[in-house]
């Protein structure tokens, strides 16, 4: 989905989310003390495979599922617990796979079922679970489904999708917007039923002369949304899911989750400002088109059928992810199920990153509030981190100054794995791969990039292939010179290869916590307790520990100055003050012994072992 049109709108409720109630007392205690919970995915690294960009073996500059197999040891010595393949399935390729063709197949460009049971039972060996990214919204126009209920009204999949007549023109509310959409039907004039604009540009709702009707579709005209209203539909996407966890899937990433039902009165909009998106389109709220009523009664029930699916590989561990785009954990805390955690077991908590403050730099006070309302906010939930993904722009850009990049990505990946977290990362996110923006209009492969130039410029350039070895032509990604997308200029630097043989790489960086997180029980069930919370420069945070740990301590200093920082450990109930550095970008901390006072280099980070 276009995250950069949902992150415009999660800004717009930061001041909402800003104005919460502040945390209690009780609260905080709750967050300091430690837990422990068996379930692999409260602990969880999940990697993200763009299976195009990942590693290519057939030769045809596009990548395959033998080539995520191929690559497994890199990921097991990398430490992650499970991959997320984004959309694999038979496709048009209109929005490069998150418009199936066909639920239960793989698409022949990246191989066969054979080869994914091959991927499944060697990342089983590799202690690798496999998650897989499942479109329950819409599918593709070219859906067999779709192409039947297109055809005409009283097919037997006519009210799959959502299906309406228009209005006329002259119909009191209509807009002007609505106007531009006018279309002459077989009973004159009429306008889309609503004012609501595609994510991707022009209007939701298109028009097909065999039915005399318009349909609805939140994202390209070429992915119609589902009826989910219709119990068919619901039994039909729930069959698709239990296909693959008959092959072994650990579980699914949901696209798009929250948009799943619409206002069934088919009322208007509010405008959300007086100014036009990139493609033109007016700024609306979204409140008649997401999160509504129906859709947690829907994850309600889907939750009920994985936790009592029959168990294979992963036997009662099966997990939901969920894509959501929300101002604060209170909201958040709805896909969780609340109290009960019936719903989802990891949504994707967005206001750390991609709005916080608009993803774009560090600032020490919203990645304090973010995390704690995270640890106080969800009923005892484990949160879901996130910094990158194939919609965005790369966070070594979005939040880098151009002179500190590399010490800030460790900031980032300190802040995933020494919180009381599960994490998401990105294919590449780990060793520093950068956005590779086309800079002409004829480079552009995204449809959104294509459309929306000048003013959105794609997505291509976080969707370069991975960047695995300094050789050209195509970085080890490919023996083919051509491929999909070019390979990163900047390959001969950033790469795999290259970075595992340097021991102060990002890549071993990424290593260090990931492994830490295991071993020591502080940061694997330790709570999380705030000091110096008015210091707007320096994050700083203990872990508290089990029975029989020690404490852990982070300090991020978030500026390009040096800050002397003054921490009253007494304060938090601990009486020590004598530390082990366990890691550091630092050289000079590593001599650290306490930390009553001590100065951060800039964007410097800490982690140490209170004794």
């Amino acid at each position: 989905m276009n995250l950069r049109i949902q992150t415009l709108l999660l800004a717009a409720t930061l001041a909402l989310a800003a104005s919460a109630t502040a945390q209690t007392p009780a609260e905080l205690h709750a967050a300091a003390a430690p837990t422990h919970d068996p379930l692999w995915y409260d602990h969880a690294v999940v990697y993200e495979i763009y299976p195009r960009s990942f590693q290519d073996t057939n030769h045809d500059g596009i990548g395959d599922l033998n080539g995520i197999t191929q690559r497994l040891p890199y990921l097991e010595s990398l430490g992650i617990d499970a991959i997320w393949i984004a959309p694999m399935y038979p496709s048009p390729q209109v929005d490069f796979g998150y418009d199936i063709s066909d639920y239960t197949a793989v698409d022949p460009q990246y191989g066969t079922l054979a080869d994914f049971d091959r991927l499944v039972a060697a990342a089983s060996q590799q202690h690798i679970r496999i998650v897989l990214d499942m479109v329950l919204n819409h599918t593709s126009d070219k859906h067999p489904w779709f192409l039947d209920s297109a055809s005409s009204r009283t097919n037997p999949h006519a009210d799959w999708y959502i299906w309406n007549d228009g209005i006329a023109p002259t119909t009191p509310g209509v807009t002007d917007y609505q106007r531009r959409f006018l279309v002459h039907s077989t009973h004159g004039d009429v306008v889309p039923p609503t004012n609501w604009p595609s994510l991707f540009g022009g209007s939701a709702w298109q028009w097909v002369p065999a039915r005399q009707q318009f349909y609805y579709h939140k994202f390209y005209k070429q992915q119609p949304d589902l009826n989910w209203s219709n119990p068919a539909v619901e039994r039909a996407m729930f069959d698709a899911m239990r296909f693959w966890l008959d092959r072994g899937v650990a579980g699914f990433r949901l696209d798009a989750i929250n948009a799943l039902f619409e206002d069934p009165q088919l009322r208007n909009e509010a405008p959300r400002s007086d100014k036009l998106n990139a493609y033109g389109d007016p700024e609306l709220h979204s409140n008649l088109t997401s999160d509504l009523p129906e859709v947690f009664n829907t994850l309600r029930r889907l939750r009920a059928m994985v936790d009592s699916y029959p168990p294979s590989a992963y036997p009662n561990q099966r997990v939901l992810i969920g894509e959501v785009y929300l101002p604060d954990a209170r909201a958040l805390d709805r896909y969780y199920g609340g109290p009960a955690h019936d719903l989802l077991q990891l949504p994707m908590d967005m206001a750390l990153s991609f709005a916080n403050p608009a993803g774009t730099r560090l600032d020490a006070a919203s990645f304090r509030k973010a995390i704690t309302d995270a640890e106080t906010q969800l009923h005892g939930a484990t949160p879901l981190f996130v910094f990158n993904n194939h919609d965005q722009p790369r966070s070594f850009d979005r939040y880098g100054d151009g002179v500190h990049n590399p010490q800030i990505a460790r900031i980032l990946a300190a802040v995933l794995f020494t919180t009381r977290s599960s994490n998401l990362l990105y294919d590449g996110e780990e060793i520093g791969m950068t956005t590779h923006t086309p800079t002409r209009v004829q480079d552009v492969r995204d449809p959104i990039g294509i459309t929306g130039w000048p003013r959105e410029k794609g997505r291509d350039g976080e969707r370069t292939p991975m960047q695995w070895t300094p050789d050209p032509p195509s970085a080890g990604f490919s023996t083919n010179p051509h491929t999909w997308l070019p390979i990163g200029p900047d390959y001969k630097t950033v790469n795999v290869a290259t970075e595992t043989a340097d021991p102060n790489s990002l890549l071993h960086w990424y290593q260090t916590p990931i492994a830490l997180r295991r071993s020591n029980p502080a940061l694997h069930d330790g709570g999380t307790l705030f000091l110096d919370n008015a210091n707007p420069s320096v994050l700083s945070y203990v872990r508290t520990a089990p029975a029989g740990g020690k404490p852990v301590l982070i300090s991020m200093n978030m500026t390009a100055q040096p800050q002397t920082i003054h921490l009253d450990l007494a304060a938090a109930g601990i009486a020590s003050t004598r530390v082990r550095t366990i890691l550091t970008d630092a050289e000079a901390l590593n001599a650290l012994t306490t930390v009553s006072t001590f100065t951060l280099p800039p964007f410097a980070t800490l982690i140490t072992e209170i004794q």
